[in-house]
């Protein structure tokens, strides 16, 4: 049967060359649908995928470079331009400089006012900032001072190392050779430091005592061995500044500031300028007296029978034997009754014991070491207080022979004190007293010897 002008369904679709040794699969197909020259002409006329990639590559590395010479360009070309118009607005708006970009156009714009000091004078200046100074602020004073020549480059320096929040009020040491960086470091490191030393004189203490409590503090420009000179020897110049002193009444001609050197607590400037030195902390001293005591207790009236140095000895004598406020009246007025010789103590000795061991103190003084500080003040002499030998110049202080007060005072009392010497106890008439055994400070008083002797073995004495 044939179909197709006789073709059978399974003829081959191409005669096999006669000539050709090579099998023919007479099921092979060509052409449109197959595998045949048609693909291969697809293939070339579509081209290679792999060329396609290396164009995009080449036109991204194209593009590249065409951006690197444009920043290239910005950077030669432009940027100054860029500089001039951002760094005009940076003053402006100083927090544009936490911007990287801003920042580096402004130190380009500052060039060598960085790097330059103001000067080649390594000298240092002081320089205050008061409570409120800002950088801005300080720029202009510091130019005006010499420390800075160029506000901007400090100012820029001040903001890269946050100078503001550091800050604080005080007298600074500045060189006038520091670039704007030293500048700033040294608002914050070269601080003058004004360093001070407390020194308390308590109460009763005599001129060598407060020495040799100089002696002991350590880092103040007070020499204590010119400090106790003055106070034995004021000068004239010293003197003139208290008028007060000059008055006879108050403080005899030739006396020493004994008795005139206020107990308190006094704080003492040191270091390397206007440091406290010896005649500052007398006059401290002085003023501290004066303004405690005041000119109403000074002005100690007629009908009282004591000029104010008498009253001030008087006081003295209380402060070392007074332990007990509410007793100061009644030991001052032990004294002043024997003063007045009433009947019971008609000899008109004080007998008191704190001036006799002044006096030997003052002895021992002359003959211990400069080191005073290792001395034992007012310890009763081993030999007893009665019937001490003393040198003329002491034996006014040997109250067991000597009548009535003795020339000076022996230690500086307090205002209760001196109070108590003003307006002694007399009515109560006691001329002796005696301290409690352990009765923390208390005195035992007595109108007569009979009745003193009496407490004195009871007491166990």
């Amino acid at each position: 049967m044939s179909v197709r002008g006789g073709q059978g369904p399974r003829d081959p679709i191409a005669s096999p060359d006669p000539t050709s040794s090579k099998r023919v699969n007479p099921y092979q197909r060509t052409g449109r649908y197959g595998r045949g020259p048609g693909d291969q002409r697809r293939y070339e006329r579509y081209g290679d995928q792999r060329s396609g990639v290396g164009a995009v590559l080449r036109f991204l590395l194209f593009l590249f470079i065409l951006a690197a010479v444009v920043l290239v360009v910005m950077a030669t070309v432009a940027r100054p331009l860029v500089r001039a118009v951002l760094v005009p607005w940076a003053w402006s708006n100083p927090s544009a400089l936490e911007l990287a970009f801003v920042s580096d156009l402004v130190r380009e714009d500052l060039g060598t006012a960085l790097s330059d000091p103001a000067s080649a004078d390594a000298t240092e200046v002081e320089f205050v900032v008061e409570p409120g100074d800002t950088p801005a602020t300080l720029a202009p004073k510091l130019e005006e001072a010499g420390i800075i020549k160029n506000q901007r480059a400090f100012l820029y320096e001040a903001r890269q190392d946050e100078l503001l929040p550091k800050l604080n009020a005080g007298r600074f040491s500045l060189a006038l050779n520091l670039t704007p960086a030293g500048v700033v470091d040294g608002l914050v490191n070269n601080r003058i430091e004004n360093h001070t030393v407390v020194v308390t004189f308590r109460e009763g203490l005599r001129a060598e005592q407060m020495a040799a409590k100089l002696e002991t503090v350590t880092g103040t420009n007070v020499d204590a061995k010119a400090f106790y000179n003055l106070v034995m020897k004021p000068t004239d110049a010293l003197l003139g500044d208290y008028p007060w002193l000059l008055d006879e009444n108050i403080r005899p001609k030739g006396a020493s500031l004994e008795g005139f050197l206020y107990p308190a607590t006094y704080t003492l400037r040191v270091g390397d300028e206007d440091p406290t030195d010896a005649e500052d902390l007398v006059r401290m001293m002085l003023d501290a007296f004066h303004d405690r005591v005041g000119a109403e207790r000074l002005e100690v009236p007629d009908k009282r029978g004591l000029t104010f140095y008498q009253v001030l000895t008087l006081a003295s004598i209380v402060e070392r034997e007074a332990v007990l406020d509410d007793e100061r009246a009644k030991i001052a007025g032990v004294y002043q009754n024997r003063i007045d010789r009433v009947p019971s103590v008609a000899h008109g000795l004080l007998q008191a014991d704190p001036t006799v061991i002044y006096a030997v103190d003052t002895v021992n003084l002359g003959k211990f070491s400069p080191d005073w500080a290792k001395y034992v003040f007012w310890t009763v002499p081993k030999d007893g207080i009665k019937g001490q030998v003393l040198p003329e110049s002491l034996a006014g202080f040997d109250t067991y022979q000597v009548r009535g007060l003795p020339p000076a005072p022996i230690a500086t009392p307090t205002i209760a004190s001196i109070d108590a010497a003003l307006r002694p106890d007399t009515k109560s008439k006691y001329t002796y007293f005696v301290a409690i055994p352990d009765g923390n400070g208390a005195h035992d008083f007595s109108k007569s010897l009979a009745e003193h002797e009496q407490k004195l073995r009871e007491y166990g004495y």
